[in-house]
Formats: C-alpha cells, structure tokens, sequence
C-alpha cells in the first residue's frame, strides 16, 4: 500500500545521483521564491508523482521535476499571467479564468528560469490544473498527484488515494469530474468553459478506453 504521509520517504532511492542533486538544487531555489505554504504543498506533489510513477511505470525524475515546478507560476498576478501566457501556442488568453493559466505560464517559466527542457515535464506542468486528451504517464501522474498529495483534504479523497494504488486513470478520471461538479456548481456560467472542455475529453478518453479494454498510458 502507498504511504501518503508526509514522514514517508521522497522515493528518490531509486534515481541517479546527479538527479538526486538536481531535484536538492530545485527544493532550495523554490523555497526561496514560493511562499511557506505553496512549498509545502509543491514538496507534497513532488512526493505522490514520484510515489506514483514508480508503481505505475512512469519516469520517476520527470515527474519529481514536474511536481516540484507545477505551481512556480500560482503566485503571479492576473495581468502577468496573461501576458506570459500569450507566448504558448493554443492557449485562449483572453477567456481563460487568469489563475488557470498557472499551469502553462509554469512551462514557460520551467524552460525559461529553471533549464527544463523534458518535454514530459513541460506538458506536465502546463496541464496539471485541468488535464487533457493524450497526456503522457507522467502529465497523469502529477495531475493527479496535485489533487492526492498529503496535504489536500476534500471529501473522497481517500477513496481517489486507494484506487491510486492500483489504476491511475481511473483514479484521474474520478478526481477530474470532481473538479468539473464543484467548479461547475460554485462558478455557474462564468467557469472557464475551455478549461473544463479539457477536463471533460480527458474524462472520456479514460472511459472510452476502458469500454474497449484498452490503455491510455500515453
């Protein structure tokens, strides 16, 4: 059984050296640049990636990378975000619920101020906050580490934690349409209509597939 207690090791045993060092050099920068508490949570997710990467076969460095950097852009203002946000391809910056665009402003700025160039980190950190239709392994598995690290409390996330241990997707998929029945009921029409729109085809994929017994491991 998976431990999602923050005394649980990291997880990093299993990794080289010279990842070990470059995921210490991240904590130190990042603890100097995010507040107390979104350190805290971005320590958290690094752990559940990594945790969930070594079960279900994803890139254990890439998803420690990804967790730790997710959220480097959480913290900036509405304007920035959008402003920064214009120079990813695809993304709908004027429509966009600003703090959503965390996730791909996060990517530019992954590349940009920390050297990332994993474009499975990259794609991790852009669609952590909603998902989308053909995410790699590790896109899915920091998604989903985002809504079960250990310091996120919402009713059901035990059951979301359990089935974790064993089917990733369905695990993402049930945490996913969560997400659209609260955002959808607490924002009414003015929610981020493409934002769930990613979510919702994501959902579908994962269900779809499993109709036709097949896998979506990306």
């Amino acid at each position: 059984m998976l431990s999602w207690d923050y005394r649980a090791r990291r997880g990093c045993d299993q990794l080289r050296p010279e990842q070990a060092e470059v995921l210490r050099r991240l904590r130190e920068r990042l603890k100097t640049c995010l507040p107390e508490g979104r350190y805290r949570h971005s320590l958290g997710v690094e752990m559940a990636a990594t945790m969930l990467a070594r079960r279900h076969g994803a890139d254990e460095f890439a998803c420690a990378c990804a967790g730790l950097l997710h959220d480097v852009a959480r913290d900036l203002d509405a304007e920035s975000l959008r402003r920064l946000a214009e120079e990813v391809e695809g993304e709908e910056v004027e429509a966009a619920d600003a703090v959503l665009l965390h996730g791909p402003v996060g990517a530019v700025l992954a590349a940009r101020e920390f050297g990332i160039d994993d474009p499975r980190v990259l794609e991790a950190i852009r669609f952590h906050t909603t998902g989308a239709p053909g995410m790699s392994l590790e896109a899915k598995a920091v998604c989903l580490a985002d809504f079960i690290e250990p310091g996120r409390s919402f009713p059901g996330v035990d059951r979301i934690r359990e089935l974790a241990e064993t089917d990733l997707d369905l695990a993402l998929a049930e945490a996913l349409e969560g997400s659209i029945k609260y955002v959808s009921s607490t924002k009414g029409p003015t929610a981020d209509q493409a934002a769930l729109a990613r979510s919702r085809a994501l959902v579908d994929e994962i269900r779809s597939s499993r109709e036709v017994g097949e896998f979506t491991a990306g």
